[in-house]
């Protein structure tokens, strides 16, 4: 059997390049779509839902045992409680959320718990995509508190933005965005800036 591509990144330092594995949780995951195509590009994921929610855990599951990764670890993390399973979390590189910004309620502890792990690794950045699905909602206050920084990711500079996709007519005529969340590493109020898109 051959070896999956590895999701990594290529690190220069002194003239020679080396190919890291990436450690990637994902958030909110439901069906585990991003967590299970990154498992099957190599990384080290880790699949995330609400503990007050076993039915989402076990669709991770399910996902897990029908692409045949029975071994990617499945943990209950809600979003803005700080549990046991969320402070024990290994070092992580890439934070996955795909439209976990579905209910303003939710947004601010979605962010409390990206913050959390971004600060315990500074490197790392969330992944995110969203429908949008008011003009109204936005992030860019909770941003702004929780000292993040968005970059956004247009969908055409990596083939993504037609109607249809592989076949499917998903996201159809939605409108669908990325960005990148990290933190806005200031040194002082007002050196970082917040660029925000609204949901």
């Amino acid at each position: 059997m051959a070896e999956p591509r590895r999701f990594r990144f290529a690190e220069e330092g002194g003239g020679r390049r080396e190919a890291l594995t990436l450690r990637v949780p994902e958030l909110g995951a439901g069906v585990s779509l991003p967590g299970i195509v990154a498992a099957k590009c190599g990384a080290e994921v880790l699949l995330s839902d609400s503990e007050e929610l076993p039915q989402c855990l076990e669709n991770c599951r399910r996902s897990c045992l029908m692409n045949a990764l029975p071994h990617v670890p499945i943990l209950g993390i809600t979003w803005g409680r700080m549990s046991p399973q969320l402070l024990s979390l290994p070092p992580v590189d890439v934070i996955l959320g795909s439209d976990v910004f579905f209910d303003p309620k939710d947004f601010e502890d979605i962010l409390t718990t990206v913050y959390f792990l971004l600060e315990k690794n500074p490197q790392a950045q969330f992944w995110t995509t969203y429908q949008v699905r008011s003009a109204d909602w936005s992030i860019e206050a909770l941003l702004y508190k929780w000292k993040l920084k968005n970059t956004p990711v247009p969908l055409h500079s990596f083939g993504a933005d037609k109607e249809h996709l592989a076949g499917s007519s998903l996201p159809g005529r939605h409108t669908i965005e990325m960005m990148i969340i990290s933190l806005a590493r200031s040194d002082g109020p007002g050196d970082w800036k917040c660029s925000c898109q609204a949901f």
